[in-house]
């Protein structure tokens, strides 16, 4: 429909914003009409000069279609406008005489007007190669007075239906997945065979033409089976929704498209396709995810123990050295559970890292800082991070902020700020501290500079710089700026 709106700015008359989007919902739900009678339909508006162009084309999924080649943008041979302008004119489905040959094909023709609140907006032509054949035999004639069922609706201004499940989702059933006819009661006139295959794995006995569908579904219902609250109007044809209907591990998937002629019911059309191994392949999904936010929160816990564990061997130490490198260790250990922390809180094995890093950042310069008053700045997203590089990244920066304050700032006052520059895979960050500055010999030898240079390289695929602050005019001033580059692996939207 994107040419409809592009030619709608060239001269398509009579169509507000209001008929553009009516036409939309038509297009969007128009396929049942062409499987249902294996036709090509074509959507026609009218220019301001009295000739008609193709906006929208639709194929059969069930059948060959009589256009192999795009029409869209074509306008209607002068011919066939005669047509075309009395279905406009007089509000009515006119048929041709004649089928139209193509060379290769006989085509019947049918030209339906677009209603919309009284008015015909458009004309929507059905086209079918005449004699055409399903599974090795002619079009089911039951099918065929569905689409010219629904059709009538069109022209009636009826049909799409307002509020009706057009949109696609997992077990959206289509006409050849199974197709049923109900009348105003709710009995089933026509069932197609595989609509009847769908039903029997449901467990309903022997033929279902000529029951009441919902009454015999409701009879086969175990006790306390939960039960869709849209399930009795769908199947009674009176609501144009999707239901779903489980029993015993069988689910099938039910739409319905209420039927009216000049106003009154007439009925329903009910597509149903049995979605039972996909909803099997869903639950054992969920069930991978399940446990795999276990695992994370498990391994969340046990690494809060050993946290504490060293925080209780950290204060029984009676060296100071001993002391300090199990506080160091402690630190470690906690920014990694707060990483599977995030990680149990999702499936897919990411984290937004910013909610994380601010968690660690805090702790590490609580945990750093001995004296002073030290604040910390954020500035920049990091996004979203896959599992591996954020248990990486969590524990290289902390290490980088713990070093600001311990060794830059040394228990003055002062602040550290990180800042994240993301371009797709690229990360690049800055900590930067407004401490002593560097002193020489001190980058690269100390244990957590060593394990910052490790993790860069591998798991990050990066590299790292220590540098002093510089002033705007390029002289080294006070701090320190320690500069990250990664590269991330590419992770999908959340």
């Amino acid at each position: 429909m994107r040419n409809l709106l592009a030619s709608s700015e060239r001269g398509l008359v009579d169509l507000q914003p209001a008929d553009v989007d009516w036409l939309h919902q038509l297009v969007a739900d128009w396929q049942v009409v062409a499987d249902l009678s294996v036709s090509d339909l074509v959507l026609w508006a009218r220019t301001d000069t009295n000739r008609f162009v193709a906006t929208a084309h639709c194929r059969p999924a069930t059948g060959a279609t009589v256009h192999p080649e795009d029409v869209i943008g074509r306008r209607m041979p002068a011919a066939r406008e005669a047509m075309a302008l009395e279905a406009l004119v007089n509000k009515q489905v006119v048929v041709a005489s004649d089928p139209e040959w193509t060379g290769t094909t006989a085509v019947r023709e049918e030209y339906v007007p677009v209603m919309r609140e009284g008015r015909v907006i458009a004309v929507m032509t059905r086209e079918t190669a005449v004699g055409v054949m399903r599974g090795g035999r002619l079009v089911d004639r039951p099918q065929e007075d569905l689409a010219d069922a629904i059709c009538h609706m069109v022209a009636q201004g009826a049909f799409p239906i307002r509020g009706a499940a057009t949109g696609l989702r997992h077990g959206t059933p289509r006409v050849a997945d199974g197709v049923l006819r109900l009348d105003t009661e709710g009995v089933v006139t026509y069932a197609s065979p595989n609509a009847s295959s769908c039903f029997h794995r449901l467990g309903l006995p022997g033929s279902i033409e000529g029951g009441h569908l919902a009454e015999a579904v409701t009879r086969i219902i175990p006790e306390r089976t939960p039960v869709d609250e849209t399930m009795a109007v769908v199947l009674m044809g009176r609501q144009a929704w999707l239901t779903e209907v489980e029993i015993r591990g069988v689910y099938l998937s039910v739409r319905c498209i209420p039927l009216s002629d000049n106003g009154e019911r007439a009925g329903a059309l009910l597509m149903v396709r049995d979605i039972s191994e996909l909803r099997r392949r869903e639950l054992i999904l969920l069930n991978k995810d399940a446990t795999i936010r276990e695992i994370h929160h498990r391994v969340k816990n046990n690494l809060q123990t050993v946290s504490a564990l060293l925080r209780m061997q950290a204060r029984r130490a009676t060296n100071d050295e001993t002391r300090e490198a199990l506080a160091e260790a402690e630190r470690r250990v906690a920014t990694i559970a707060t990483v599977h922390a995030a990680l149990s809180q999702n499936v897919d094995e990411t984290v937004d890292f910013d909610e994380v890093f601010a968690s660690v950042l805090r702790g590490a310069a609580a945990v750093a800082t001995a004296g002073g008053s030290v604040s910390t700045r954020i500035e920049g997203r990091f996004g979203v991070v896959d599992a591996d590089a954020a248990q990486a990244l969590a524990t290289v920066l902390a290490e980088l902020v713990t070093n600001a304050v311990e060794h830059g700032i040394e228990g003055q006052d002062g602040t550290v700020t990180v800042t994240a520059r993301r371009d797709g895979e690229d990360l690049t960050v800055h900590v930067v501290d407004d401490g002593v500055g560097l002193a020489p010999g001190t980058v690269l030898s100390g244990l957590g500079t060593r394990i910052v240079s490790t993790l860069v390289q591998g798991e990050l695929r990066g590299s790292i710089d220590w540098q002093p602050v510089r002033d705007p005019q390029g002289r080294p001033g006070r701090g320190t700026d320690v500069v990250l580059h990664a590269t991330l692996k590419p992770v999908g939207p959340r």
